[in-house]
């Protein structure tokens, strides 16, 4: 699968150009989904998301998390305060990571030559491909909808691994975690946390990849 991912790597690294980088406007419209997970959207604004294995997670752990979130949501009805969304994000989207990061399940991601994505109509600033999960920071193209590109991404991806590995199974958790980056300090932090997540979780040189671009800058 790596080579899904030179496709990316080439056109990023041969342009030897930076792409505006816009964060998040409050004052502008936030179109809202909801399906397990919130999901904002806006015009020309870069996201960390994070999508993961279907077996990255014991189904009893997942169980509990859902749970015990859909208890907390009930109790804490949007729209949320800046105190409210601090609170989510540390129970359940900051532990969720550090369960991935333990690598619990199978990890098939972790065979070099499995880890890869597929990189069209959008900016990729920096990425980690762990063993059972990506961080990528991603900027759609315009006219380009962020979920539209990781279903794409998504789906390619599955067919290859699963070609490779020589299943059918389903590969990745159908619903990824996307959140649109609110200034370039916390720009700064996504890529640290990208660049620190294999020594956090303790990887090998081999088990996982990792690019930063940078290519973001403000305006």
């Amino acid at each position: 699968m790596k080579k899904a991912w030179q496709a990316v790597r080439n056109r990023t690294m041969n342009d030897d150009r930076h792409v505006a980088f816009r964060g998040f406007d409050p004052y502008d419209c936030v179109p809202t989904t909801r399906r397990r997970l919130p999901h904002w959207r806006q015009t020309d604004v870069t996201y960390f998301v994070t999508f993961r294995l279907a077996d990255s997670l014991p189904q009893t752990l997942l169980h509990q998390w859902r749970d015990e979130r859909a208890i907390w949501m009930r109790l804490h009805p949007s729209p949320w305060r800046a105190d409210e969304e601090h609170e989510y994000k540390e129970r359940f989207i900051d532990r969720m990571q550090e369960w991935l990061d333990a690598g619990i399940e199978a990890c098939q991601m972790r065979r070099t030559d499995v880890r890869a994505q597929d990189g069209k109509r959008y900016d990729v600033d920096a990425f980690v491909l762990m063993p059972n999960h990506i961080h990528v920071l991603i900027k759609p193209a315009p006219g380009y909808d962020l979920s539209t590109l990781l279903q794409g991404i998504k789906g390619v991806s599955a067919n290859r691994c699963n070609e490779m590995l020589g299943c059918k199974s389903t590969f990745w958790m159908d619903e990824s975690y996307d959140h649109i980056v609110r200034d370039v300090k916390e720009l700064a932090v996504f890529r640290n946390y990208i660049a620190g997540n294999p020594a956090k979780a303790g990887l090998k040189a081999d088990e996982y990849s990792l690019q930063l671009w940078n290519v973001l800058m403000p305006n």
